[in-house]
């Protein structure tokens, strides 16, 4: 009860002012790992000396083709390592104290049109940010690199980060502790001496904090240990050259060492090592809130409008309803406008000091699916619901959600996810190649947020629906319970809706289905991104740029999905906004979303792993190993978040970064067969199963209401899926 005066409170209330207003607790920082103590490694410097004739030789070779402005402790590519504070400066208005500083010219695609990054302008570009992304893919290049003779901690041994043994060391420099991570090399280039080394953490990285990489002990072929790039060379063991780059930046070096010995990382043993900083919630999620204080302000406690344009109560050639539908309510609502126009690659608008700014309204369409039972009876509970990737809000309209609806006697009303809608499809084509693209996609994503947080506001407020005939029950009576509302969505409706849950002041749960975060890592795992891949291929031929772009676009998607969000998801809030709960559902072996970037979340914020997760006829080698640090939930009903993954009989997922239907194992067994049989298990594609078990729509029954609750509802059992096309829905 308290909970839902708490938020009748926020969605009355007026901002007093249109600056976001940041808090939660980051300070208490995210999951990281205190090593045994292995001794302190040795940290100092040996004596200074000179480079000697060979070394000057390598030096000036590393130097010969390396722009101005770019990094040279390593010189495979004018941007690596990534990210490092090399490409920030200080700021001291910033509240990291950086602000990042790219330089120019770099990354030509095949139109030799180079990455831009003040692209957007003094407040919306990759240089106005004030670090990087908490989820930011750690690039190196070890050309001679030898995989099997190095230990790299994979997908299904993120333990092995955290252990002396491990070649890959990340240290959070704030708190001193090791961030557990996997490492991928890059199985999608052509010439291994370009297949890039991609350290992935496992966990969301804490916002504002410096984190050190530590690459160590790495062997070519045969096991010899690989000599140091050059630049790096001169620093760690302490020779002296005339580059100023080299000379200015020895002195900061110190004390990364000395964390890193700390730690059991020897000095000497060092192949590469440096330092980032993670951007501030400001930074990442400011715009937003920004967006949402200053538009829920203009609706001075009302609602916004909208008007209803069509009612469907009977199946037509576009649409069939379902047994236990009423009917399909279409119609426009009214959002304050932030974007300087309404199409795929518009831009977001500031005043003089950075805050955005409306100009005018962006008239959203909603549709809503209506059961009987919300007809008849009333108490219908409202739920906004999030659709899949290029979709639209057609999607409400489907067989699976028509069947939730009226199992649960609940109204889905859904809006378009502009920025990655169907008519953004030939814009995400474009972006594909040409990165200076990218900031439009950013900046219609953060305005669907907004849209999406409107959209509840129509359900919660007496104005809204509720004060329209058509959500009105036979006898005239208030056909939703709006007391709060609730969010549903699936696959990108997941992957965008843990970004405006944590922002909703209107629902406190949600239900995020088979989603994830962050795209850098999902990308290239997806089967749904590889049309995507190959625009980007040919644009982007190097596959280092390759994947420098998927690093430099997750520092502004991180604005437009859970990654940037997720430290703030449950149960540490941004000011005015209450805490969430969520239930994820997971398709084990996903085609589309890569189960690891769903594991990245619950790690992150500590969601407990319903177990037993697979029976005992799966492939539990591979399969028990990818749920480190997931704890189990230990009684039921449970009151606040969990995840649950459910299993179709598919082949367990592949590490790195390909595809599913990429991978050797996928091959070896579906590739011979027929169509109809690479859809069956053990090869067909799970992602759409979750959503349709009766046994979720129990889940969701359970949990949709103001004190619900996490219940049994595989009754200790692993959770098996029915096929979809062994359901009608």
């Amino acid at each position: 009860m308290l909970a839902a005066v708490a938020l009748v409170a926020l969605a009355c209330a007026e901002a007093e002012t249109p600056s976001a207003q940041i808090s939660g607790d980051i300070s208490a920082g995210n999951p990281t790992v205190e090593q045994e103590d292995e001794g302190t490694a040795a940290a100092d410097p040996p004596d200074e000396r000179a480079l000697t004739g060979v070394e000057s030789q390598q030096l000036d070779a590393a130097l010969e083709g390396s722009p101005e402005g770019c990094n040279v402790i390593d010189t495979g590519s004018c941007l690596l390592p990534f990210p490092s504070d090399f490409n920030t400066v200080e700021d001291p208005d910033s509240p990291t104290g950086r602000r990042v500083n790219f330089p120019q010219g770099q990354l030509p695609n095949a139109e030799g049109v180079t990455f831009d990054p003040d692209a957007g302008g003094s407040f919306d570009s990759w240089n106005s940010l004030d670090g990087f992304s908490p989820s930011t893919p750690i690039i190196l290049l070890v050309p001679e690199l030898d995989p099997e003779r190095t230990v790299l901690p994979t997908e299904t041994s993120i333990d092995v980060s955290v252990s002396p043994e491990s070649a890959t060391v990340l240290l959070d420099l704030d708190t001193g502790l090791l961030v557990p991570h996997w490492v991928d090399v890059d199985q999608r280039a052509d010439d291994a001496s370009r297949a890039s080394l991609t350290i992935r953490p496992a966990v969301s990285l804490t916002e504002t904090h410096r984190f050190a990489v530590a690459v160590r002990n790495i062997n070519g072929e045969g096991g010899s240990p690989l000599e140091a790039p050059i630049g790096f060379r001169t620093i760690r063991d302490n020779i002296t050259t005339d580059v100023p780059q080299i000379e200015e930046t020895r002195a900061d070096y110190q004390p990364v060492f000395e964390a890193l010995a700390e730690q059991g990382v020897d000095r000497s043993d060092l192949y590469l090592s440096w330092w980032f900083t993670v951007g501030s919630p400001e930074s990442i999620a400011g715009h937003v809130l920004s967006m949402r204080d200053d538009s829920m302000g203009q609706l001075n406690g009302g609602a916004p409008e909208f008007e209803i344009d069509t009612v469907r109560t009977s199946s037509d050639d576009e649409v069939t309803l379902r047994d236990g539908i009423a009917k399909i309510i279409e119609g426009t609502f009214e959002v304050p406008n932030y974007l300087d126009g309404d199409e795929p690659g518009a831009r977001m608008m500031f005043d003089e000091v950075g805050e955005p700014v409306s100009s005018g309204t962006y008239e959203a369409r909603f549709i809503c699916t209506v059961p009987d039972k919300a007809v008849t009876e009333g108490e219908a509970r409202p739920v906004v619901y999030g659709h899949g990737l290029l979709g639209g809000a057609e999607e409400v309209r489907s067989s699976h959600v028509q069947e939730t609806a009226a199992q649960i006697n609940a109204v889905y009303c859904a809006t378009d996810a502009i920025g990655l809608s169907d008519p953004d499809t030939g814009y995400a084509a474009q972006v594909a190649g040409n990165l200076n693209a990218f900031p439009a996609m950013a900046d219609r994503l953060q305005q669907a947020i907004l849209n999406y947080l409107y959209l509840g506001r129509l359900f919660v407020n007496l104005d809204g629906f509720p004060s329209a005939d058509e959500f009105l029950t036979d006898g005239g009576a208030l056909m939703l319970n709006n007391g709060e509302a609730f969010w549903d969505g699936n696959s990108q409706g997941a992957i965008l809706g843990g970004a405006v849950t944590a922002v909703a002041q209107d629902w406190t749960k949600a239900v995020l289905g088979v989603g994830g975060m962050n795209y850098s890592t999902l990308l290239s795992r997806s089967v749904d991104f590889d049309p995507f891949f190959e625009f980007m291929a040919v644009s982007y031929p190097d596959p280092v740029d390759q994947q420098l772009a998927f690093g430099l676009m997750q520092m502004l998607w991180d604005r437009g999905e859970t990654s940037g969000y997720v430290q703030h998801l449950t149960d540490r809030p941004y000011s005015l906004t209450p805490p969430h709960q969520v239930i994820m559902d997971v398709a084990f072996g996903d085609h589309q979303v890569a189960n690891i970037t769903a594991d990245t979340i619950a790690r992150t914020l500590g969601i407990p792993l319903y177990q037993p997760v697979l029976p005992d006829d799966a492939d539990t080698v591979k399969a028990t190993e990818r749920f480190y640090d997931l704890d189990a939930i230990d009684k039921f009903p449970y009151s606040g978040s969990a995840l649950f993954y459910w299993y179709s009989g598919t082949l367990a997922p592949q590490n790195g970064n390909i595809t599913v239907e990429m991978a050797d194992e996928w091959l070896a067994t579906c590739a011979e067969l027929s169509e109809d049989d690479q859809d069956a298990p053990p090869c067909g594609d799970p992602h759409e199963d979750p959503r349709r078990q009766p046994a979720v729509i129990a889940q969701k029954d359970a949990f949709f209401t103001p004190e619900g609750e996490v219940t049994n509802v595989c009754h200790d059992k692993p959770c098996l899926a029915t096929p979809r096309d062994e359901l009608d829905y």
